[in-house]
């Protein structure tokens, strides 16, 4: 059995960007850094950060694109891949996380962000949760929720 699992917790290094594939499906990139901390051979404290690029597919997507901005803390759920293209002659590689969940972090947590841009300047609470599968306990925007859209 092989498995491929990745389970980050950061914060976003960029605000995410959203594309729309020729499908017609929707999809965003963005940044998380994660910190380690360690003490070295001197027994000195050390803080190693790594950046991890993240890609989100169709609703969840556009849920991230809405919510998540730049110091925002989130975890992600999903698996690692390597994509390569050629530019200019030389071979170029990207590893990425392809999120299956993404689960928004807590709300103090440096990710303050402004409601302009919105209609009416209304303050939206993002859903803890914007996994496919959805979850209990959830508080969803009611404004931006289409039952009809509800899987079950």
């Amino acid at each position: 059995m092989y498995i491929n699992k990745v389970m980050l917790f950061g914060n976003l290094t960029r605000d995410p960007e959203l594309r729309a594939l020729p499908s017609g499906m929707n999809v965003v990139n963005f940044s998380v850094a994660t910190n380690r901390t360690y003490k070295d051979r001197d027994g000195k404290k050390q803080e190693q950060t790594e950046f991890h690029n993240v890609v989100v597919f169709g609703r969840q997507a556009d849920t991230v694109n809405q919510y998540l901005k730049k110091g925002s803390s989130v975890y992600v759920e999903g698996r690692l891949q390597t994509r390569s293209w050629e530019k200019d002659g030389e071979k170029k590689y990207r590893t990425e996380v392809v999120a299956d969940r993404v689960q928004f972090g807590p709300k103090g947590s440096g990710g303050a962000r402004s409601t302009s841009g919105g209609a009416g300047g209304d303050d939206q609470t993002p859903p803890d949760d914007v996994s496919s599968g959805g979850g209990a306990g959830i508080d969803y925007p009611k404004d931006d929720i289409n039952p009809d859209d509800i899987p079950f």
